[in-house]
């Protein structure tokens, strides 16, 4: 699925970072626990997170992700915005929860990693 479809499909808002085209991600992995983020043994996935914070980044980088999809209408700190545009890292806001937004993209043909 294209960065791009999923903006669209969550009524997303990118706040950070360039899409191109052809970016696309096939499996997300949603969770505020950072700690389960980290138990994950790929890094090809979208993480979606309603924890916006500088955390999330830094978990994101290390576990070398790109995409970062924050639900409910979590509004960014500035610090954690800075840091994902220094890693090159693509934030999506959406104002629908967690759910919902599984469902949505679940539904598109978005593939857990479990």
């Amino acid at each position: 699925m294209t960065v791009q479809e999923i903006v669209s499909l969550v009524n997303g808002t990118l706040l950070c970072g360039n899409i191109k085209e052809d970016d696309a991600v096939d499996y997300c992995f949603a969770s505020d626990l950072m700690s389960d983020v980290l138990t994950v043994r790929r890094s090809d996935f979208l993480l979606m997170t309603g924890l916006a914070n500088v955390q999330s980044i830094r978990t994101a980088e290390m576990s070398d992700l790109r995409y970062i999809l924050l639900v409910r209408g979590k509004v960014p700190t500035q610090e954690m915005l800075d840091l994902a545009c220094e890693n090159d890292m693509v934030l999506i806001q959406s104002p629908f929860s967690m759910f919902k937004t599984a469902g949505i993209l679940y539904s598109a043909g978005m593939k857990g990693v479990f």
